[in-house]
């Protein structure tokens, strides 16, 4: 066990008190005035420079904001009235993430006198810090803050820990449990993001939330919870219920009911184990409560604006709605997002412009990427390496559907199946094969389908180029190719799949980064755009990690048939303005030119009818 219980001292003054715990209700109660949104909205700001996920990685910065002439050789502040966006998560998994934030709360301090503005936002990995959860601080950050922790401190830790242990184990066993727990440092960088503390009380002051010149910045994305509450209630309301559970939790530890070793996941639990045994007295009572419901704010999960990753991974079709409701509340028309490392690990851009990825994955030794920036200057948005001052265009978001290595692109992946070799030949059905392909050092399995009797009729690639020419992302890589002697396509298959029977069945999926009933909503107007009639739980497919859907089986789409209308005009409810636009953007000529090798003119006709049908 690593808390403590102390029940002889109801009246602790390090207790949250009733009137506090009051306090706090009420302020996440109030609404919040309209002059609220003045302080993260910034206009006529000539020059823009963001960037995101350090980790850490302090070299990597410095070249990157060196290129990016905000900084000199010597670290200081040259970028005048630049203002400087840091999207969140300096911290974590790198060496040097103390470091990192030196610089920054320097940088902001010489930003200011020079006429620029540094901005801090907080990211998913700050607010771990602040609360506890140290799931992915790495042993050198802990060392980085040796030089504060002194032996005596260190052994008075561990004589509560010994208290609060097993009364079997030895000190031996003890001691070393407690190093595992607890390296050198580790109550040093404790104190140090309290409330109170150096970083705690620095990064307490930063918003989640901006906007500069109509540009709005956040960490995570843009989730519907910022449409509802507006940048007021992310940036004050969500505040307020992380100070509430610093006050909560480190009460706690005062009055000796908890450890700084119990983490964040575990301390709801030890508060209720407490609670029901009735060992808890007078305000730690009031504390513990508020502890274990504040622990549960749509901060610490997809919902908030540090977590969620629909604003990266979501398709057009699921995230557009979401997005256009929050642009609109917050006043912007673009979206800068950190968090998801953007697969090509260089800065991206998705929907039309309206939203860039700055992760780029900037410590290399666990990401693979490198440090970059996006600038905004005079109506040009542009990006800068840490290896060269060149500004370049922001990269469009490539289509991946369930390939996840980030230097392998879907063209690469492509010729892989189509000019690969094939290892190995498994009879699976009476309609497809589970091939092995392999190049390089590249291995893939691909289903392997016969192509239908009729001359050029490639149902599944048809499914796939019409996935592409919507941008939809949900029909897997699939090439043509022949396989002893017999024509066919072969589609790529995702290392670990489940089947949506599979899913239903476990009952997960439930936390998909987009949501489930979006997601068979596009695969229902896409099927019925297709005239898939024979879509069955089988060939309904999802990674098993983010949840998202994969259409496979698609050798029964396109036939003659206009479609059924009645079927179609049931559609319309999920048939939004996105939809409408991919279907107005998809004429005759683009089908001809996408499809006429694959569909005979019959059936590119009844496309077109089934086309007109759903956008009417």
């Amino acid at each position: 066990m690593s808390y403590f219980r102390r029940t002889d001292q109801p009246g602790n003054r390090a207790g949250l008190t009733t009137v506090r715990i009051l306090q706090i209700l009420l302020c996440l109660c109030v609404p919040l005035s309209p002059a609220h949104a003045d302080d993260w909205h910034f206009q006529d700001v000539d020059r823009v420079v963001a960037f995101g996920d350090v980790h850490g990685a302090y070299d990597a910065l410095v070249t990157t904001l060196q290129n990016a002439e905000i900084i000199d050789e010597q670290t200081r502040w040259v970028g005048g009235k630049t203002h400087l966006v840091s999207t969140g998560d300096l911290l974590d998994r790198g060496a040097e993430s103390r470091r990192v934030m030196d610089l920054m709360m320097r940088l902001e301090r010489e930003a200011a006198l020079a006429g620029g503005r540094v901005h801090q936002l907080l990211g998913n990995h700050e607010v771990m810090n602040l609360i506890g959860d140290l799931r992915y601080v790495a042993g050198e950050e802990y060392a980085a803050f040796e030089d504060m922790e002194s032996e005596e401190e260190r052994d008075a830790w561990f004589q509560r820990y010994r208290e609060g242990g097993p009364a079997e184990m030895d000190e031996a066993a003890a001691r070393r449990d407690f190093l595992k727990k607890a390296p050198p440092g580790y109550f040093a960088h404790r104190r140090a993001f309290r409330r109170d503390g150096h970083y705690g009380k620095w990064l307490l002051e930063k918003p989640f939330m901006i906007v500069i010149n109509n540009v709005a910045f956040v960490h995570g994305g843009a989730p519907i919870y910022a449409a509802e509450h507006g940048i007021g209630g992310i940036n004050v309301g969500l505040k307020a219920e992380l100070v509430g559970y610093l006050e909560a939790s480190e009460a706690l530890v005062e009055s000796g009911v908890l450890s700084p070793i119990v983490g964040f996941k575990q301390v709801p639990g030890v508060l209720v184990a407490l609670l029901e045994a009735g060992q808890l007295l007078g305000t730690d009572v009031a504390s513990a409560q508020a502890a274990i419901r504040l622990s549960k704010s749509p901060l610490h999960g997809p919902p908030g604006p540090t977590w969620y990753r629909g604003t990266s991974r979501c398709n057009r079709f699921v995230e557009v709605p979401t997005l256009d409701a929050v642009l609109d509340e917050i006043g912007a028309t673009r979206v800068v997002v950190g968090h998801s490392t953007a697969v090509s690990r260089k800065v991206q851009q998705r929907l039309g412009g309206r939203v860039f990825e700055i992760d780029t994955g900037m410590l290399t030794s666990v990401y693979g990427g490198s440090g970059n920036a996006l600038v905004f200057e005079d109506d040009a948005v542009t990006v800068v390496n840490q290896d060269e001052k060149e500004e370049v265009t922001p990269l469009e978001q490539p289509i991946k559907v369930g390939f996840k290595d980030g230097a392998l692109s879907e063209d690469d992946l492509a010729r892989v199946l189509a000019e690969g070799n094939i290892d190995a030949v498994a009879v699976e059905g009476a309609d497809w094969q589970l091939v092995q392909v392999s190049s390089g050092n590249v291995t893939v399995f691909a289903s392997f389908r016969v192509l239908p009797g009729r001359s050029g009729f490639a149902p599944e690639l048809a499914a796939y180029r019409l996935d592409r020419q919507l941008r939809l992302g949900m029909v897997p890589v699939t090439v043509r190719r022949s396989i002893d002697g017999r024509d066919g396509t072969l589609q790529f298959i995702p290392g670990i799949t489940v089947t949506e029977r599979e899913r239903v069945a476990s009952g997960k999926g439930q936390d998909a980064t987009c949501p489930l009933v979006k997601q068979h909503d596009a695969m229902l107007v896409f099927d019925a755009l297709a005239h898939n009639v024979s879509r069955t739980p089988s060939s309904m497919v999802y990674n098993p990690g983010e949840w998202s859907l994969m259409l496979v089986d698609n050798g029964s789409a396109f036939s003659h048939d206009k479609g059924n209308t009645k079927y179609l005009r049931q559609l319309g409810a999920v048939i939004g303005d996105e939809w409408q636009v991919a279907l107005g953007e998809l004429d005759d000529d683009v089908l001809r030119t996408q499809l006429g090798d694959v569909l005979d003119t019959w059936q590119l006709r009844a496309l077109s009818r089934r086309r007109d049908a759903l956008i009417q």
